[in-house]
């Protein structure tokens, strides 16, 4: 048996490897070569951020657990680097799975390629040109030092092919966040608020915010929170606050009273909760994803992104990052002038075959 490591550190990671483990899964109960062991750096330690993630996708528990906890992202990086080292020096895999643009994802693919395992990169080639983000520095660095590209999108390809990388290193396979999402839509449950707050379908707003250019500035974020309060019809907006936004959070006051802060929602009760929304209004890639697959409005507090098909083919719209854009936005959304959209070119559920499929001929040959 080839014997690959599938690494994990922070929430978006766990929806991505889930299909991965199910397809290896498969694939040996049909002959296959490939055994896996999921490596769980610890970058998100908080069960509120990946706890549930295990349960609810039926995920293994991992294999090893680097437990890295809190930090600076040096710290984290230097950390995960270290731990995953001495785990290669005494158990040698020969393949190391990455996903996505987290801490971990960088900081695994150099340890595993400083120690002679190739690097699979899952989700590669996505840019946004944007070097304020901690994300698109990971990405870079991952993909330079990656053997095995798998994309979500022919642009990501063309900016692989820009970068010169190989062709014959590249696979178009699709999305495996999509996979997660498709595999899951007949367990998709409402969160415990939902009776609470009196909650009907089309007829709230999701509201998700993390980034510092949006949060790290009281009066910033106060900005966005009240336009979006303003311009939202009296709509309840629905407001998962992530750890990083809840500090801020402590020095605005007054917030609009349509605006209901709720704990990061479990899995299957956030996507309940955008499949059911009038729109989605974040600065989160992946949300972005998976609400043109679920056909609802997405307005992205953002200047640019990684992922152009949401834009193109799906429901996204980058609106920027100014608090005056979304006025003009929520008015188009209310007078029914928001594109219907359509599901960008292999997000049909099957990615992680696609990928379990070609690592197979790749490591067996």
């Amino acid at each position: 048996m080839i014997l690959i490591d599938i690494i994990a550190g922070a929430r978006p990671n766990f929806m991505k490897v889930a299909p991965i483990i199910k397809a290896i899964k498969k694939s040996q109960r049909n002959g296959g070569s490939l055994t896996f062991r999921l490596v769980h750096t610890g970058q998100h330690y908080d069960p509120k951020l990946s706890g549930s993630f295990f349960e609810q996708l039926n995920i293994p528990q991992p294999d090893i657990n680097l437990d890295v906890g809190s930090g600076t992202q040096a710290e984290q990086t230097g950390a995960i680097m270290i731990k995953y080292e001495k785990l290669l020096v005494d158990e040698p895999s020969q393949l190391c799975i990455v996903v996505g643009d987290v801490t971990s994802t960088m900081a695994c693919a150099i340890s595993a390629q400083k120690m002679g395992v190739p690097v699979a990169h899952v989700e590669a080639g996505i840019r946004s040109g944007d070097w304020t983000m901690p994300e698109e520095i990971n990405r870079m660095v991952t993909d330079s030092i990656t053997n095995y590209f798998f994309t979500t999108s022919t642009t990501a390809n063309e900016n692989l092919i820009n970068a010169n990388v190989k062709k014959e290193n590249i696979f178009f396979v699709g999305n495996t966040m999509i996979d997660t999402l498709l595999a899951n839509l007949d367990r998709l449950k409402p969160p415990s608020f939902w009776n609470d707050l009196k909650l009907v379908s089309g007829e709230y707003l999701i509201l998700t915010l993390h980034r510092p250019s949006n949060v790290d500035s009281i009066k910033k974020f106060k900005d966005l929170l009240f336009a979006v309060g303003k311009f939202s019809h009296e709509l309840p907006i629905i407001f998962p606050v992530h750890p990083r936004t809840a500090k801020t959070l402590l020095n605005i006051k007054d917030l609009p009273e349509n605006l209901h802060m709720v704990d990061p929602q479990p899995y299957l009760e956030f996507n309940y909760l955008v499949k059911n929304a009038k729109a989605v209004i974040t600065d989160s890639g992946g949300v972005t994803e998976e609400a043109t697959v679920l056909g609802v409005p997405c307005m992205t507090l953002r200047d640019s992104t990684e992922r152009p098909e949401t834009v193109t083919v799906g429901t996204n719209r980058l609106i920027g990052t100014d608090p005056s854009a979304l006025e003009p936005a929520l008015n188009n959304l209310f007078a029914g002038k928001w594109q219907k959209g359509d599901i960008p070119d292999n997000w049909d559920g099957k990615t992680a075959e696609r990928i379990v499929l070609i690592l197979e001929k790749l490591l067996c040959q």
